[in-house]
This record gives C-alpha cells, sequence and structure tokens, in this order.
C-alpha cells in the first residue's frame, strides 16, 4: 500500500489499523478510531487519507464528512497509477473506462460543487439535474468505450489468426516481478521499457526470440497483478490480457528476493483464474536471483525443487542468467515440435531446404531411392511437405 501511494506521488506520514471483525457499513472504521484518525489526520497535516480496501460510496462519504479532508480507496488510487501510466490509446480507453464504471455510484460525492446546493431553498432542482446530467453523459461515454475496445480485441483477433503456428509465451506475474526485464534480456529489444516501479507496463508488448536450432518463440509481456486489484480494471482489460489465452505457455515470474513471493503467488493464480486462462501450461520463474546470499537460493531452490520441480531460476543482470529459461523454452518449443519422418525424392531441392529453413533437421540419409530426413517440423510445414507429396510420420520419441 505504501509503494502504491508512493508510485501515485504522494508522501505517507502515517498509518492507522483497526482489529474488527468486519469494517462498519457505515464508516468503514469504528466511530472510536474515526475520531482518533481525524485528530491523527489534524496533527500530521494530511491532505489526503487512502484506505487499503474498495469504500461503498455512502462509507467514502460519511469519512470525508467526518475527518474533514479527502479520501481514496485502494481501488480509486490504482485507477489513478495506470491513468498516469497509459501511453497508448487503448491503455487511455482501458483507464477510462475502468475510471467511469468506477465513479458512477460515487458521483454525488465527486461533485463537491454541488455541496453548496445541498439543502438550499430554491436550489435543489438545479442541482439534481446536474447529476442526472452527469450519470447520462458518462453512461454513453462508457457505451462508446465498450464499443471501440470490442473493435481492438476484433484487431487482436486478426493478428492472432496469422501466429496461429507460431510457439508463444505470456510472461505473468504480480506487479514489479521484472517480466519486462527478461523481455528485453531475451529479444535484445533495447526499446522495452523497463522501471524498478508499479505497473510500468499496460500495453502488451510482443518480441520474437530466437532460441537457436531454428526454435523461436513470440514472447509476450503483460500488464502486472497486485493484490485486491479492482474488478473494474480487470474488465476492462481483458482485450489485453486475451493474449495470455492464445499463449501455449504461461512464464510465471515471480520475484524471488521478495518476502511475500507465495503471497504474490497466490493473487496471480487467482487473477489468471478470473481471466479462465488458470488451465494453462506454466512455468515458474523466480527472477531477481542475483539479489539472494547463497544460503537463501540454496534453501528456496531445495523447497521448490520439492514442490513445482520444473521452476527455473533466473537472473537478468548476471552473465548467462537466463540461460535456465531459454532452455525450458527451447524444451517447450521441441514438445510442440515432434521428431517426424519425411522421405521424398533426393531431387527435390526447393523441398529440402523449406525443411532445413524452417524445421530442426537431426539426420539425413539415403534410404534406397528416397531421401530420408528427420526432423522437428511443426503442423503447418508437415501439412505443406505431405501437399508437396513427401511421405510424413511421426519417427522416434523427441530427444
Amino acid at each position: 500500500m505504501e509503494e502504491l501511494v508512493d508510485t501515485a506521488g504522494a508522501v505517507v506520514v502515517g498509518e492507522m489499523t483497526q482489529q474488527i471483525d468486519r469494517p462498519h457499513p457505515g464508516t468503514y472504521l469504528g466511530s472510536g478510531k474515526i475520531e482518533e484518525l481525524r485528530d491523527r489526520v489534524g496533527d500530521a497535516g494530511a491532505t489526503l487519507v487512502v484506505f487499503d480496501d474498495e469504500l461503498s460510496p455512502s462509507q467514502g462519504t460519511n469519512i470525508e464528512d467526518a475527518i474533514g479532508r479527502r479520501v481514496m480507496d485502494r481501488a480509486e488510487l490504482i485507477l489513478d497509477i495506470f491513468a498516469t501510466r497509459a501511453r497508448t490509446s487503448e491503455a487511455k480507453m482501458q483507464v477510462e473506462l475502468a475510471q467511469l464504471e468506477y465513479m458512477l455510484p460515487r458521483l454525488t460525492r465527486m461533485w463537491t460543487h454541488l455541496e453548496k446546493f445541498r439543502g438550499g431553498i430554491g436550489m435543489r432542482g438545479p442541482g439534481e439535474t446536474q447529476l442526472e446530467t452527469d450519470r447520462r453523459l458518462i453512461n454513453h461515454r462508457i457505451k462508446v468505450l465498450r464499443e471501440r475496445l470490442q473493435d481492438v480485441q476484433r484487431g487482436r483477433a486478426i493478428q492472432r489468426q496469422s501466429r496461429a503456428n507460431e510457439f508463444k509465451a505470456s510472461l505473468v506475474g504480480y506487479t514489479n516481478a521484472g517480466k519486462s526485464s527478461i523481455l528485453r534480456a531475451l529479444s535484445g529489444a533495447r526499446e522495452v521499457l523497463v522501471e524498478d516501479r508499479l505497473f510500468a507496463t499496460l500495453d502488451p508488448l510482443t518480441r520474437d526470440v530466437d532460441l537457436g536450432d531454428h526454435a523461436h518463440v513470440l514472447l509476450t509481456d503483460t500488464v502486472g497483478f497486485i493484490r485486491k486489484l479492482p474488478h473494474h480494471l480487470v474488465a476492462s482489460f481483458r482485450a489485453t490480457l486475451e493474449e495470455t489465452r492464445e499463449a501455449d505457455l504461461l512464464l510465471h515470474v515471480i520475484d524471488a528476493s521478495s518476502p511475500t513471493w507465495e503471497e504474490q503467488r497466490v493473487v496471480v493464480d487467482q487473477v489468471l483464474d478470473e481471466l479462465e486462462v488458470g488451465d494453462r501450461p506454466k512455468l515458474l520463474v523466480f527472477n531477481k536471483i542475483d539479489l539472494l546470499d547463497h544460503d537463501t537460493l540454496l534453501a528456496l531452490q531445495e523447497r521448490i525443487a520439492a514442490l513445482v520441480p520444473s521452476s527455473v531460476f533466473v537472473s537478468t543482470v548476471s552473465e548467462d542468467g537466463l540461460e535456465p529459461l531459454r532452455r525450458a523454452l527451447t524444451a517447450a518449443s521441441r514438445m510442440r515440435r515432434p521428431v517426424t519422418e519425411i522421405r521424398m525424392s533426393p531431387s527435390d531441392g526447393k523441398l529440402l531446404a523449406s525443411i532445413h529453413r524452417e524445421g530442426e533437421v537431426i539426420d539425413q540419409r539415403m534410404d534406397g531411392e528416397q531421401l530420408l530426413v528427420e526432423a522437428r517440423v511443426d503442423d503447418a510445414l508437415a501439412g505443406r511437405l505431405r501437399r508437396a507429396g513427401a511421405d510424413v510420420r511421426n519417427g522416434k520419441a523427441p530427444h
């Protein structure tokens, strides 16, 4: 929460917690705590109070009336950060849609210029009319934004069709786990923005990563998740996060140096389930291992080896620090391209060249009158070879 407030540009001057079975329906905190909060705010000279939860419209109004300061909840704070991070027109539309949907039930509190009209004789009408006008305008804008985002979604679907036969992996994870750093280091794309701050990436960014031996992967960076992510945001960013649905493999990046990485892992899994992609093949990637001392890293590796044996441990700053991930991606790519036996005419140089160019040739020899090629090829290339008259069948187990 403190990181979020800092990211938004505010300075934390104090914090307060209350042990309570359930939030008070009217003021979230109990009445005694609200009075204590008012005194603390006055003493510290605070101008803003942020609650680490989503407040109902009436709770927000009641707290503001009680303490005489502006009140924000966690959802509004995250939306505000997203608004400052949005660079592309798509991200801006998604954030605006989420903000408007959040704002709609809270209009009465947000339009503080109506305060002076409340209860004033002869002034009630215009105030109410203004509020209704605002509601109608916001509803219209929400409708327009949804339609535009559907167009974006259709455009993405067409793009994805053109990449249907490629091996695709998506980087997912808690915000600031190092997803962009991994994409930048693997692809060598210097234009990938890398910042040590929350929500540095809002737009999906895909780059082609050469894995060697004719294997490559389309790697996509996605928006980071966070505990109690506002549901409006998850809904409006659904188009962006569609990329994860099309991925052959999800790379769940975890900041190994974070003391709360286990909780963060659970949060990410919950959001993935919400997006209905929780059942996709997944590889845990423990990042930032350069920040751990030798004994701590060894203990973590032993523990994870017992729980999730296929996990990899990486660092984007040390030499060859990403090699375990590169090997894991190569292995996953090979599973999609089984070893295939191709029998063909030795005189068909064009066909042979396409196998060498697009596949991974393991062995090549004459078998009687025919040329026998053992190679890893994907379904698309196997189909083209069959149509060209070659005899294509699955050969030995992958090696």
